[in-house]
């Protein structure tokens, strides 16, 4: 492959900035362009919910690379730029103001975007989703000063870690969910108990099994949330967070196999042989879990976006890490390893004090760690991996055991 060949990047996000880095470094002299949709350099997402919508980081800490990074390493970086038309046969597409540009390979990182609520009443003004920097930004700017009641709807990842931030700024903050356990779809009934315990201990009211038909307001904005029955909690400003899709029109559109993400194989080509995808938008074929998974959390950004770049420069790539994600929520820090479609009816073993919030959960499928979470506990990440991708069983009281070290479990 020439090393003087024209390679796109579509989507300036941390999958696209860490695979644009990625292909300076393995020495690729050809032409890099990156293209996204919004006015800032790319940047790192987790920060929104936590220390910089309180506003205790700066705002530069959030950005993937310096502004001057980009020109001073020939990636043409192209910011509030939309593709709106892909064609893979001629090997081209066409930018919203007209322009085309050809590319020898291509790479997608059009991550996801939050769902919308279509009730009555949703595009009142103080309604908020959170996925841009602006998102936090304007967030920041209401919830700062204290004193204002944020409701909630959703108790994802997202909406958990708003009602800390916005608590520990001094806030009232009711969460509404349909579930009767916050995260319980990703951890299960018992540690998302443990999470709604949290959240209860420092003044969140926390509303479960309701249903919200519509948003109460006044000269165009927000003052309350509207349940079935006919409640109203009151609210100055309401966050949704509901999930996410992944942004595949633009892959649809041309033709490539698309189901629940970009479908990609192991080196995250698509169906397309010149045509990459990594990050949120891709759902990738996992060499140890063997299936596919689509991750929504920034590690999957991080390494994925490298993993990319190097198929793309023709060198052979399995990409096998193992998923992972953090969370801080007022006292609580934690990191979890693992598949999450494996971890249904699992059984839980757990290392340390639970009523201190200080452990390791492990969750073993037919004997086999397939996912872990250390509460409070830190330095043991790699070794719950190690456990993860050994993929044999294990003794549940000797992992029970905190004086048996994991890499001799």
């Amino acid at each position: 492959m020439s090393r003087q060949e024209d390679f796109v990047i579509v989507g300036a996000s941390l999958a696209g900035a860490s695979a644009a880095r990625a292909l300076r470094a393995e020495g690729f002299s050809g032409a890099i362009r990156l293209l996204g949709t919004e006015a800032q350099h790319p940047y790192i997402r987790p920060p929104l919910s936590k220390d910089f919508l309180a506003g205790t980081a700066e705002r530069g800490a959030v950005f993937v690379e310096d502004d001057d990074w980009y020109p001073a390493n020939g990636v043409d970086f192209r910011p509030s730029t939309r593709v709106v038309d892909l064609d893979p046969g001629e090997h081209r597409l066409t930018l919203d103001g007209g322009e085309t540009l050809v590319w020898d390979r291509l790479l997608l990182t059009t991550g996801s975007s939050p769902r919308r609520l279509t009730i009555p009443g949703a595009d009142l003004t103080g309604m908020h989703y959170l996925r841009t920097l602006d998102d936090s930004e304007a967030l920041h700017g209401f919830l700062a000063g204290g004193g204002r009641r944020l409701v909630l709807i959703g108790s994802g990842w997202i909406g958990m870690e708003v009602a800390a931030t916005a608590r520990t700024l001094g806030n009232d903050v009711v969460i509404l969910e349909r579930g009767p356990i916050p995260l319980a779809n990703a951890l299960g009934d018992e540690l998302g108990q443990m999470f709604a315990e949290l959240h209860r201990d420092n003044g969140v009211v926390l509303r479960p099994s309701v249903v919200v038909e519509g948003i109460e307001g006044a000269d165009g904005r927000v003052t309350g949330v509207v349940l079935a029955g006919g409640e109203v909690v009151p609210a100055d400003l309401v966050l949704v967070g509901i999930g996410a899709t992944p942004n595949v029109g633009l892959a649809e559109a041309a033709g490539l196999e698309v189901d629940n993400g970009i479908v990609v194989d192991a080196s995250l080509r698509t169906s397309h042989p010149d045509i990459y995808a990594a990050g949120d938008v891709a759902n990738a074929y996992h060499p140890v879990a063997r299936m596919r998974l689509r991750s929504e959390h920034w590690a999957n950004a991080l390494h994925g976006g490298p993993a990319a770049a190097r198929a793309m420069l023709g060198q052979s790539v399995s990409f096998d890490a193992i998923p992972y994600f953090y969370t801080d929520q007022f006292d609580l820090g934690m990191e979890y390893s693992g598949f999450g479609p494996l971890t249904r009816g699992a059984e839980l073993v757990f290392r340390g004090d639970r009523g201190a919030r200080e452990f390791i959960v492990f969750w073993l499928a037919a004997g086999t760690v397939v996912a872990g979470m250390n509460v409070n506990v830190w330095d043991v990440n790699e070794g719950v991996q190690a456990l993860i991708r050994r993929g044999t069983p294990v003794d549940p009281g000797r992992l029970a055991d905190a004086s048996v070290p994991l890499d001799a479990v």
